[in-house]
């Protein structure tokens, strides 16, 4: 199939404190805010986006900070448990440094696959890596504190935790066309040829693990990416004739969507590359402004009044 699947296109998560969540992935780990807008079935919460300076698929993370009465999710199987960052050679002491200095959560470097990493927790608990990469080209968002020697390049990949991993493999190596790269112990790491970064999908198979439960601090779905509509429909068939539930084409405004549930109990998406986060804002303000879905036009006032401010 001509269309392929091209890796990562974005991770959303759910936290609590909206403002707290802000201040964490913009100061401290020095990402750019790409977009202020709302959830499409609950305008009353924001949808925070974060990326590199275009938003480019492959860096983007994405957030419903639903508030801080939200209860604690539980990490398990059946869904995604932690999210990878690529970052430069030798830039883990300065992550180190930095944690220290805003009282992040970490443990000690480790290697895994041959590669160093440092695992650490945001405020709400939810799990990430930090992953040594020497040849990751892709280039990154900087800020006064976190210059480009040591920032993030956007996702070295995304790790799945299942009781089996049967029926996810068939999905990322028969549909999307992912291969299996290596494995250790009970991680298998599969990756696709497609692109050369954003590429990595880690299955890790506990048969005991007890089913995850998806609120605070927890990932809600990963979204892959495909290049256009075309692409999209033709995964949609290929999803409907293994006879699985998809939905419809959604239009997210900023992409276009497909949801599936895979076997194993993860939410997946297929996202376009079109039409992209300047589509309502240019390159220079994006971030800047609170952008409403259409429908929620005429309700802003309303809207706004519910939100929380970031500002202060």
């Amino acid at each position: 199939m001509k269309n392929q699947i091209l890796g990562i296109h974005h991770i959303t998560a759910i936290a609590g404190n909206a403002k707290r969540n802000f201040d964490f992935y913009t100061k401290v780990l020095g990402l750019r805010f790409i977009k202020k807008t709302v959830n499409f079935d609950d305008p009353h919460t924001y949808h925070f986006y974060f990326g590199d300076e275009q938003g480019s698929a492959g860096t983007i993370l994405t957030f419903f900070p639903w508030g801080d009465e939200i209860q604690q999710g539980r990490k398990g199987s059946g869904m995604a448990t932690e999210i990878g960052y690529s970052v430069p050679e030798n830039s883990l002491d300065f992550w180190i440094e930095r944690f220290e200095k805003y009282n992040v959560t970490y443990n000690k470097p480790a290697v895994k696959f041959g590669e160093k990493y440092l695992t650490f927790l945001d405020p709400d608990g939810l799990k990430l890596e930090l992953t040594e990469v020497k040849n990751d080209t892709r280039k990154p968002w900087e800020t006064a504190e976190v210059n480009t020697a040591v920032a993030t390049r956007g996702f070295h990949h995304i790790t799945l935790t299942l009781k089996n991993i049967e029926a996810t493999a068939f999905i990322l190596t028969e549909v999307f066309g992912y291969r299996l790269l290596t494995k250790e112990a009970n991680r298998s790491r599969y990756i696709t040829d497609a692109v050369n970064e954003a590429a990595i999908v880690d299955l890790v198979e506990i048969e005991s693990e007890k089913r995850g439960f998806n609120a605070n601090g927890t990932v809600h779905h990963v979204a892959f990416r495909v290049k256009d509509d075309e692409a999209l429909m033709e995964y949609r068939d290929k999803i409907v004739k293994l006879g699985l539930n998809i939905t419809p084409q959604i239009d997210r405004n900023y992409f276009h969507s497909l949801y599936f549930r895979e076997p194993g109990g993860v939410l997946f998406e297929i996202a376009t590359e079109n039409p992209g986060f300047t589509v309502d804002e240019p390159l220079a303000e994006l971030g800047k402004n609170l952008k409403l879905p259409a429908q929620y036009e005429s309700r802003r006032a309303e809207i706004v009044e519910t939100l929380v401010d970031l500002d202060n």
